[in-house]
């Protein structure tokens, strides 16, 4: 299988984990945001990830990949997970994929590539924090119109996730080395049973580890660290008990997204490097 089908199953064996507690997945719906979506979504973000592993700029390739991913009616379905995804696959394509060679693809990414970003946010509308008094230009809610700020300042895409990485899950992957997502990847390649049954498990350790971003910037981060320490201490819980908490989540609209997008990518990296075959 290709690179960029990894990528694609990756989504769909993502979304079919269960349970992702406060997750949509394959029992649970939002009311505006449902399964199908993020399998349509999916299906449509084909051409970017093509486009990534055959060496096209990463900020284009996410453009594009976000770009088929919107044709569905649910709206923003995989985002954060395309952020992580383009360059996973673009490392993989090129020379390998470990830490070293998804920060070499980081390291060398362009004011092009954020121009790229930027464009991104004119298909789906992104949940963001207000930004700093002193990077107003920069606001991703302006889309292309943030585009000018960027080239005067001559900021490239790496640039521009290390300043959202202290508030921003996936951003700090980008800057870090994607150290959850390699590590998250590990329990979906040594766990037993179906595939999507050991994403939800790394899911779910990846809640326990450390406060969801998304939740943070939509509940605070006492919501955050509340619902950190309850996957915590279910990590061993019966299946009922985890039922209840993600259903509990979802009513209460708390949303792991970020967690969710890093258990995406480290599906992913399953999949390509260790040969992970639902």
């Amino acid at each position: 299988m290709r690179t960029a089908q990894h990528a694609q199953l990756a989504l769909l064996l993502e979304v079919a984990g269960t349970p992702k507690p406060g997750n949509v997945d394959r029992h649970r719906d939002f009311d505006d945001l449902r399964f199908e979506h993020f399998l349509a979504g999916a299906v449509g973000a084909c051409d970017g990830l093509e486009a990534a592993a055959a060496g096209e700029p990463v900020g284009a390739s996410f453009d594009t990949a976000v770009e088929g991913m919107s044709q569905q009616r649910g709206g923003n379905a995989q985002f954060g997970a395309l952020l992580l995804l383009v360059p996973l696959v673009r490392a993989a394509a090129t020379w390998g994929l470990t830490p070293d060679d998804a920060a070499a693809v980081v390291e060398a990414t362009t004011v092009e590539d954020a121009a790229g970003f930027y464009r991104a946010f004119e298909h789906v509308d992104v949940f963001v924090d207000e930004p700093p008094a002193d990077a107003e230009g920069l606001d991703v809610r302006r889309g292309t119109d943030a585009i000018p700020a960027l080239r005067e300042r001559e900021l490239t895409l790496s640039d521009v996730m290390a300043l959202s990485a202290p508030e921003d899950g996936v951003a700090a992957e980008w800057t870090d080395g994607f150290p959850r997502t390699f590590g998250a990847a590990e329990t979906v390649s040594d766990g037993d049973g179906p595939v999507p049954d050991r994403v939800a498990a790394a899911f779910l350790e990846l809640l326990a580890e450390e406060p969801d971003t998304m939740v943070a910037k939509q509940h605070g981060d006492e919501v955050a660290e509340s619902v950190r320490a309850r996957a915590a201490a279910l990590r061993h819980a019966d299946r009922d008990e985890l039922e209840a908490f993600a259903d509990e989540l979802v009513a209460r609209g708390v949303n792991p997204g970020t967690t969710a997008d890093i258990a995406a990518a480290a599906t992913f990296v399953a999949l390509e490097r260790d040969g992970v075959v639902p």
